[in-house]
């Protein structure tokens, strides 16, 4: 079967590679601490990406078993090279897109998705799909950022510019850079029962350096790497383009603060 890869707003250069892996490690205690899979369980990893996620949900869950998808070959052969140098052995990766996968239903007693659904045409369907692949009492968690969750001082009209440019450009392409916010209603309207959403702060200041450095090297570098998208697209002009990066990287500065919110959303499949 052929597969057409879904537009992805980052691209999916060496450097975003990176930056994903970098981004993963640091935020690992935020977004997975409250995520096990006890021993025997089949989970469903829908999009992994270069295995970003997938060592960290298969450290945490050794005995349970993951089959972890992507439509990207490129990218799975980066996620095989991660899980193996990580010595796992609980992972299979198979190629698919998230709209058809290959596999029947009820064979799977839960899913994981992060950072998918912002990037999807349709992702309610998306939803309804990976639900149709859960068994009776399975569970579905999602994760998704919200880019209009950026709170930062000092505030900069032009820092909220480039921002704007990574929601447009993700916008045009067909998917939703504010998501996070939405979590709960689509999950429930997938048809999901007893759905809870909780919010996921990351806040730096320069008392914590290794969050500013987050700050710098995830958030910021995710803006920057839209920039030629945005010039061209005729989103932002040079000048403000370099005034809003300058003001962002501010906000890492000695007196400056930046805080960002993700949303971790878990539901179940009940019995019809």
């Amino acid at each position: 079967m052929e597969h057409n890869l879904h537009p992805y707003v980052h691209g999916r250069s060496d450097r975003e590679s990176e930056r994903l892996h970098y981004q993963a490690s640091r935020l690992a205690d935020l977004l997975h601490c409250d995520t096990r899979y006890l021993p025997g369980n089949r989970v469903l990893e829908a999009a992994c990406g270069v295995g970003a996620q997938t060592v960290i949900l298969a450290k945490n869950s050794p005995g349970a078993e993951f089959v972890s998808v992507d439509i990207s070959p490129e990218s799975l052969t980066l996620a095989e090279k991660r899980i193996r140098a990580a010595g796992l052995k609980n992972v299979t990766f198979r190629q698919g897109d998230i709209f058809h996968l290959p596999f029947p239903k009820e064979s799977f007693d839960h899913v994981f998705v992060c950072f998918l659904l912002e990037h999807l045409s349709d992702p309610l369907l998306a939803l309804k799909n990976m639900r149709d692949l859960l068994r009776e009492g399975g569970t579905i968690t999602v994760i998704e950022g919200d880019h209009g969750s950026a709170l930062f001082y000092p505030d900069s009209r032009y820092a909220h510019r480039v921002i704007d440019c990574l929601v447009g450009i993700q916008r045009q392409m067909g998917g939703n850079a504010l998501i996070g916010r939405e979590l709960w209603h689509l999950v429930n309207d997938a048809g999901f029962t007893g759905v809870s959403v909780s919010p996921r702060q990351v806040y730096a200041d320069s008392s914590r350096p290794e969050y500013i450095e987050g700050v710098r090297n995830i958030f910021i570098a995710m803006i920057e790497g839209v920039k030629n998208q945005a010039l061209a697209g005729n989103f932002i002009d040079p000048e403000t383009w370099e005034k809003g990066i300058r003001d962002l990287c501010r906000t890492t500065e000695k007196d400056g603060t930046f805080s960002y919110t993700f949303f971790k959303a878990v539901g179940i499949k009940e019995g019809r």
